[in-house]
């Protein structure tokens, strides 16, 4: 009989980790001066003032995250103590329905838990959301927190495509694409940019020719991929070897990292390393490029203990870091 997947805990995460210590250093990719805010974000309540966060020193490679979810049963307090003691820079940190952000709690609990990972000497470079219009009533709240604690890139969340190739697609496209710039003109005004997630299934993104046709006129520098690479390949297909990291590089703000085998015509979730993903040549292009965002990882595969699987696909990546981004 298979052994059941281990429920994670805080009594098991913190009792299994070794007492190690990791020196750190991060740095978000550089952005040009904002235009003067519309409205200044508004900070939680209480008299308790922010601390400063210290300017993170220059990076030549990728700080490795881990997604915050995968930490759901965790108080936030605890998340930059587990990042931290497992060897991670820092989180990419989920504001979504469920996490320990939940859209609507942004003005009290947003602030709070990226100083539970700052104040532990991680960063927080990105923050991944579900806000897909600039008419959310907590999007500017989230962005407007985020721009004045310094995170200077967020993921929005999915558009639905939802229609067949024809009028109806250009005219769906067209409509994501009006709401993507207005959603990013909200986000610049915080001086934070829009890294946007190259999805599966029914969700604009897959088609990245389609993607690159609308932001082709946009500012690079403030609209631009998280790319995943997982994604890409399943969306080529079993039979056709994904070349899309070449085409977007130029935009690439953030990395999101996933791994799959295929079986019988579907992709299955694995470690990363054990699927279908070129990962010496696309760590190869990052370092060429000399890409040094944030590298989310972000685990969809099942694991009988999910500590091991984090810890897995973390010396995986440092691996294939130190082998692409080390001079000859």
């Amino acid at each position: 009989m298979a052994e059941e997947p281990m429920a994670i805990s805080r009594r098991h995460i913190l009792a299994g980790f070794a007492a190690s210590a990791f020196a750190h250093a991060q740095q978000k990719p550089p952005l040009a001066p904002p235009e003067p805010p519309g409205q200044a974000p508004t900070i939680p309540d209480g008299p308790r003032v922010p601390r400063p966060r210290t300017p993170p020193k220059p990076r030549t490679s990728p700080a490795v995250c881990l997604y915050s979810q995968l930490l759901i049963k965790l108080e936030y307090e605890a998340v930059g103590m587990v990042l931290r003691d497992l060897g991670f820079d820092g989180a990419d940190l989920a504001v979504v329905p469920g996490s320990h952000v939940p859209p609507e709690q942004a003005n009290s609990d947003l602030m709070r838990s990226i100083e539970a990972v700052s104040g532990v000497g991680l960063e927080v470079p990105i923050i991944s959301t579900s806000v897909v219009n600039a008419n959310d009533p907590y999007g500017r709240q989230i962005l407007g927190i985020a721009g004045f604690m310094g995170i200077g890139l967020f993921r929005p969340g999915y558009w639905k495509l939802s229609a067949a190739p024809g009028p109806e697609r250009d005219m769906r496209l067209v409509q994501v694409q009006r709401e993507l710039l207005q959603l990013a003109s909200v986000a610049r005004a915080y001086n934070v940019a829009t890294a946007f997630h190259n999805a599966t299934g029914d969700a604009v993104g897959g088609n990245l020719a389609e993607v690159n046709a609308f932001l082709r006129t946009i500012d690079p520098r403030w609209v631009g991929y998280d790319f995943d690479p997982g994604n890409a390949a399943e969306m080529a297909g079993p039979d056709t070897p994904d070349a899309s990291l070449g085409v977007v590089m130029p935009r690439v703000k953030a990395v999101t990292v996933r791994d799959f085998t295929w079986k019988d015509g579907k992709a299955v979730p694995c470690p990363l390393g054990q699927g279908v993903v070129e990962w010496k040549q696309f760590f190869a292009t990052l370092a060429r490029a000399k890409f040094n965002g944030p590298l989310t990882i972000q685990v969809g595969y099942p694991s009988v203990n999910e500590l091991n699987a984090f810890r897995h696909d973390l010396e995986f990546v440092r691996k294939q870091i130190a082998a692409a981004y080390t001079p000859a």
